[in-house]
């Protein structure tokens, strides 16, 4: 099946869910011609942002448009800009690769530097950092916004010349390998075989995105008639396949109806492409699983320079993976109070996401902006993320939550939550991409 086919396998919408779609499309679009327009504040302060990526050029365009005089300077290695919300509907088939592609300089504000480098060290106690080829840069203020490490070196037996071929996928990776991972799932959607799927056990981006391929997969079989040659495996990393305990629910019971075949304290330790076995670390000692298909995600980590810094947590469930310690309702640094971090590389309990970053920007801009002005900021982030969980092509459940596991849906009556709708299909595979490209630019 071909990306042209996805119009002919879309259940056709009836009135009322144009009705419905016309209704959300209208609110997203209230929110992001909002851009919280107000005089600028004038400045001489340099502030460097370490990581240009969704938060980081998020923060930089709110910046720019808050403070008149302002010097900012993103520090990043990466010339690409990557929208990883794509990955997953290009590793469908859905979208080609170039999907998710565009270029980091096209999204600077106008004024800002981009140090095309890495950031080797953090000296917060001095006020600077120092790049990968010994430039030493200072600020008055650091915004942390560097992501996360995909520690496939962890995965003993991986390499990731290995994606795309002989069974192994990685949605993860980058775009050109969800392609790579489309191919080998189509052929084993052919095929037939045993589909074995799973997620690390550290903190991740979009911890929902293995679900989605699970269910990706399971609904490719179905459509091409070939459901009775494979079988799909899930194993959930600890006791529940979603953090949120009504979400994991409905998970299970969709699980069970598509018959998903499921085990616990799964931990994936090392993969051999030859035999196709995967070993998984659990309770009661290694365990191998055969597969023919598999979609490896690595531990997420933070990067290392983050991890060895000053900066990261010192004790507790974050310290092991190098998160950077701040406080969950502001983003600011608990030791630093001129740093602050957002997105993928907070210490926070929640926020791994895009939603998370669009929420969290604001807040830590915001408090940015209130000491340049002497004042105090009271913005909160409340811990608020959000999954479009993809259970089949055309059909998706949008799960908000925050903090405290509570459901915050944005379209009461609109979208219910723990429904598998068209129209929340519709918000990750149209509406999504347009929110997302208008946070970078900083007007949502």
């Amino acid at each position: 099946m071909i990306m042209s086919d996805l119009k002919d396998e879309l259940i056709r919408p009836s009135r009322r869910d144009m009705l419905k779609l016309a209704a959300g499309s209208g609110l997203l679009a209230s929110v992001a011609a909002h851009s919280g327009a107000r005089a600028q504040t004038k400045t001489k302060a340099h502030i460097v942002i370490v990581g240009a990526g969704a938060a980081g050029l998020a923060a930089a365009n709110r910046l720019a448009k808050r403070l008149d005089g302002v010097k900012i300077t993103l520090i990043d290695a990466r010339k690409r800009h990557l929208y990883q919300p794509g990955f997953t509907l290009i590793a469908a088939g859905l979208k080609p690769a170039n999907y998710s592609v565009s270029a980091t300089k096209d999204w600077l504000p106008n004024g800002a530097e981009l140090i095309e480098e890495a950031v080797a060290e953090f000296d917060p106690d001095a006020n600077k950092v120092i790049t990968t080829s010994g430039k030493s840069i200072s600020y008055d203020y650091l915004l942390v916004t560097a992501g996360l490490k995909l520690d496939f070196d962890a995965i003993e037996g991986f390499e990731r010349n290995l994606i795309g071929k002989n069974g192994i996928g990685a949605v993860y990776a980058g775009p050109e390998e969800a392609e790579a991972t489309w191919r080998e799932m189509d052929r084993f959607t052919d095929t037939g075989g045993i589909g074995l799927f799973y997620r690390p056990a550290t903190e991740m981006k979009c911890a929902g995105a293995p679900l989605k391929y699970t269910f990706l997969t399971d609904d490719r079989a179905r459509r091409k008639g070939n459901r009775s040659k494979i079988e799909v495996h899930y194993c959930a990393h600890g006791k529940s396949f979603f953090s949120v305990p009504i979400v994991n629910e409905k998970v299970r019971m969709l699980f069970e109806d598509r018959d998903v075949k499921s085990v616990y304290h799964h931990v994936l330790k090392a993969i051999d492409p030859g035999k196709k076995i995967c070993t998984f670390s659990t309770p009661d000692g290694d365990q191998e699983m055969p597969y023919d298909f598999t979609n490896v995600i690595p531990p997420m980590r933070a990067p290392d320079a983050v991890r060895t810094s000053p900066l990261a947590w010192q004790t507790g469930k974050w310290a092991a993976d190098g998160f950077v310690e701040v406080d969950k309702y502001n983003l600011r640094h608990v030791r630093y109070s001129n740093v602050w971090a957002i997105g993928d590389v907070a210490g926070v309990p929640k926020g791994k996401t895009a939603a998370s970053v669009k929420w969290q920007v604001p807040v830590a801009v915001d408090h940015l902006v209130a000491d340049v002005e002497g004042r105090t900021s009271e913005e909160v982030y409340n811990g608020y993320t959000s999954c479009p969980l993809i259970t089949r092509i055309g059909r998706a459940m949008l799960v908000e939550f925050d903090y405290k596991n509570n459901l915050t849906p944005s379209f009461p009556g609109v979208i219910a939550p723990l429904e598998e709708l068209w129209i929340s299909w519709l918000m990750k595979e149209i509406a999504l991409k347009a929110t997302y490209l208008a946070m970078v630019r900083g007007r949502a």
